[in-house]
């Protein structure tokens, strides 16, 4: 192997991108080491492996079924309703539940059709369900003939996704009160909505202080930085070592301490995080709690919960904090659904985000019932969370506002399938999966990751750097360090092997760090990255003892 063709001084020009900006010139390079492979042109995508996505190579098919099955009988009852050509009625609600049995027992050949049947029993016994309504507001929406109403979620699905919640992110042990949710396109939008709403409700403001617990998702990163927001940002960093060499990646009591000023009004986190991947501990949920009842009671905390269901008996923060958490939850990883875009906002019905509200001074009061005047004669009642729904549509377009509905019957569907058994296997299956591949990673890269009961193993950032001094002494790290940029060995990956991973630099880990996704590529293309990572670490080894080291 060979040093990589970029010059250092253009690495170091080009890792000032973000790093999902930045993965495609790892992409460009990796492609030309397949190009470049002799007698492979016509196959050369076979070479590439690249595990710097999150996106997973699975995906959950039953509920997937079970939604098609639901469109045919959800267009028979529009059939029944009016017929002619190509066109259909509403479906009628009086009676829908006796007419799908007749359908289910009709058409026991048709796929997902028990599937569909075991979910529509479950939710009505779990949840004590009217099944007309219920069975009605599915066909309704799979077919998508209505607007969202209520705009915020519809009424069933909320209902079974606050159960799905409780379960699967706070341990089948909720807190006490109201827990409303407002159905978003995915995570991303629930993000945007959340920043954008608690600026326009003067619950923050440009400039003010806000914490991000590092490392973590990069747009938590790069949106305080916005000239909408510029928020003075402090890191709560996971700098803790496990021992010399081996990153523990968790928050020593100090850093959660910086979490006590009152002028902090805001704290993000991803727990599980990423990339680490590792659930908040007990220790530090517990410093949280006792600083916002002690020294900063006001404290908003926004917790994306995305990987929460790769770890067995996951609490999120939300439940141990609800009245000052909101709570951002997205299907994407857990059933392979990205595409969908299916995500919540969860915010219990008391509050710290409305209590500021109410306590906000006459003329902001008077500023906001002006934005909100047209969708209610007391604009002042509209709760933070409806609020979200109608700045999610400039307020104006809040009748039109909401998630699409077949989304809504989608997400449905896989908040019943997780109630299952066959859903629980399901979990089990792709928590499985991460595990092995994480494995397998190590076993040819030969390197050491903490031993941690709450590590979900979707990703893993490897600090490069913690582990040449592991291997050979802080003499090699010095090396290094001295000589390279900290995005080196991933130039040198993509253009020499076509690995291509993510810098955790760029998500606010050390820059030496890297991120590999272990979702994303089948299970042996981790034992082979690993070998890779391997050969790359010997070829520094090999120049540090060319040099003198030893």
């Amino acid at each position: 192997m060979t040093k990589p063709a970029v010059s250092r001084e253009e690495i170091h020009r080009l890792s000032r991108l973000s790093p999902f900006e930045l993965k495609g010139e790892f992409i460009r390079l990796a492609e030309h080491y397949q190009a470049d492979r002799p007698g492979q042109k016509e196959k050369s995508t076979a070479h590439m492996l690249n595990a710097g996505r999150g996106n997973p190579n699975w995906i959950c098919t039953g509920p997937r079924e079970a939604m098609l099955a639901l469109g045919h009988f959800a267009l028979s009852e529009s059939r029944r309703v009016w017929t002619a050509d190509n066109l259909g009625g509403m479906p009628e609600q009086i009676g829908i539940a006796g007419r799908y049995d007749h359908f289910a027992r009709t058409h026991p050949e048709l796929p997902g059709i028990e599937l569909l049947t075991a979910c529509l029993s479950l939710a009505v016994d779990r949840f004590d369900l009217d099944r007309d309504a219920f069975v009605h507001e599915l066909a309704d929406a799979a077919i998508g003939d209505n607007y969202p109403v209520p705009d915020r979620m519809l009424t069933h699905a909320e209902q079974i996704v606050v159960g799905y919640l409780q379960d699967e992110l706070m341990d089948r042990r909720p807190p006490e009160g109201q827990l409303d949710l407002f159905a978003t396109e995915g995570g991303t939008a629930a993000m945007c909505y959340i920043f954008d709403s608690l600026m326009k409700n003067g619950i923050l403001h440009k400039g003010d202080k806000i914490a991000l617990m590092v490392p973590v998702f990069t747009p938590y990163i790069e949106i305080p930085e916005l000239d909408t927001y510029e928020f003075e940002v402090v890191r709560v960093e996971a700098s803790s070592f496990a021992e010399a060499g081996v990153r523990e990646w968790r928050y020593p009591t100090e850093e959660v301490a910086k979490l006590e000023d009152p002028a902090v009004k805001l704290v993000c986190l991803v727990n599980p995080s990423n990339p680490p991947s590792l659930a908040l501990s007990r220790r530090v949920t517990d410093q949280i709690k006792d600083i916002v009842a002690t020294k900063n009671p006001g404290l908003i905390v926004v917790t994306d919960d995305v990987y929460g269901t790769f770890v067995n008996h996951f609490r999120s923060i939300a439940a141990e904090l609800p009245r000052n958490t909101l709570l951002v939850y997205s299907y994407s990883k857990h059933y392979g659904c990205t595409g969908h875009r299916l995500g919540v906002i969860g915010l219990q019905r008391d509050n710290v985000v409305d209590a500021a509200l109410a306590a906000l001074p006459a003329e902001q009061k008077a500023r906001l019932a002006k934005r909100y005047g047209s969708l209610r004669l007391d604009p002042t009642s509209i709760r933070f969370i409806d609020r979200l729904v109608a700045d999610s549509r400039q307020v104006a377009l809040n009748h039109t506002a909401g998630l699409s509905l077949p989304q809504q019957a989608q997400l449905t569907l896989f908040s019943l399938f997780a109630m299952l058994p066959e859903g629980k296997a399901y979990k089990a299956k792709v928590q499985s999966i991460v595990h092995q591949r994480l494995e397998l990673l190590l076993e040819g890269s030969g390197m050491k990751v903490s031993q941690d009961a709450q590590r979900a193993g979707y990703y893993i950032e490897l600090d490069l750097l913690a582990e040449a001094e592991r291997t050979s002494g802080p003499d090699f790290a010095a090396f290094l360090r001295k000589n390279y940029e900290p995005t080196e060995p991933l130039f040198r990956l993509a253009e020499q092997t076509g690995v291509v991973l993510l810098n955790g630099g760029g998500f606010d880990g050390p820059e030496w760090s890297v991120r590999v996704s272990l979702a994303n590529l089948d299970d042996l293309d981790y034992l082979k990255i690993g070998h890779h990572l391997k050969t790359i670490f010997d070829e520094y080894r090999a120049e540090w003892q060319a040099a003198g080291g030893r």
